[in-house]
């Protein structure tokens, strides 16, 4: 089997070309192996593109456990280049993700801009007064660190802490991804950012879908769009326009995907 690995600011992702429809999105014990670290290829999560009427491509989307997750934005930017790396398309893509269709826009430079979908006013969440929960495509637990706590973020306990809440009853029973925020003094300079996300259970070095929950949490502490973000393995921005009820609407999250390498397995 051929396939390709691609990474969007350090989430990294086995990609199959699967028009002809045949690998088998049953066997979740082979997608985690493909995922594995150790004794497979190695990475977050594991995309396949097919075809779909009326759309340029389908996007089919494992967890490094091997089962079906929620939408996972730094994977659509990367299958988006992908796709224009098959010659499926040039610079614009429509696409169908498990939470709808979505565009897409591959500049020059290589930056790959997605358009999410939009996202419902953030709720206060159960666990303290400075977390909130956003679902941008994925479910989002945001906590913002104190501020005056400098630098906090480059030594917090992201996976107990993540793990905590993942699994905190609050989210039962499908959990929930965390996101660690550091609040700068200046809120127009980057906001950083540490993730825990299910179905990989462990800190990823960037998440798309949670850096696009912060962005739009961060708006209600000074943050204006674009806002960027610095996640562990890059910088991403996220624009976005106020809906009159709270929520948010024309949420695009910017940033590059790059290919890897190529082989077989």
């Amino acid at each position: 089997m051929t396939f390709h690995k691609y990474q969007g600011t350090g989430n990294d992702f086995v990609i199959i070309d699967d028009r002809a429809q045949q690998f088998d999105t049953t066997d979740h014990a082979y997608i985690a192996h493909l995922c594995h670290r150790r004794f497979g290829i190695g990475a977050d999560g594991l995309m396949l593109l097919r075809n779909r009427a009326g759309y340029d491509f389908e996007m089919v989307y494992f967890n490094a456990d091997g089962h079906p997750s929620s939408m996972c934005g730094n994977g659509g930017r990367c299958l988006v280049a992908f796709a224009k790396h098959l010659g499926v398309i040039t610079d614009r893509a429509y696409f169908l993700a498990v939470d709808g269709p979505h565009e897409a826009r591959v500049e020059a430079d290589g930056t790959v801009r997605l358009k999410m979908i939009d996202v419902a006013p953030a709720q206060p969440a159960e666990l303290g007064e400075d977390d909130v929960f956003l679902h941008t495509g994925s479910p989002h637990h945001v906590h913002f660190l104190d501020p005056e706590e400098h630098h906090a973020l480059a030594e917090f306990d992201v996976y107990g802490h993540g793990h905590s809440i993942r699994y905190d009853q609050a989210y039962d029973p499908a959990g929930v991804n965390v996101n660690f925020v550091e609040v700068p003094a200046d809120p127009s300079h980057p906001w950083p950012v540490r993730t825990y996300e299910r179905g990989v259970e462990d800190e990823t070095l960037s998440c798309g879908t949670g850096v696009t929950a912060v962005a739009l949490a961060a708006s209600a502490r000074g943050a204006v769009s674009p806002v960027q973000l610095q996640a562990a393995g890059g910088r991403l921005e996220v624009s976005f326009d106020h809906r009159p009820d709270g929520g948010f609407e024309n949420v695009w999250l910017s940033g590059p995907a790059v290919r890897v390498f190529g082989g077989e397995i």
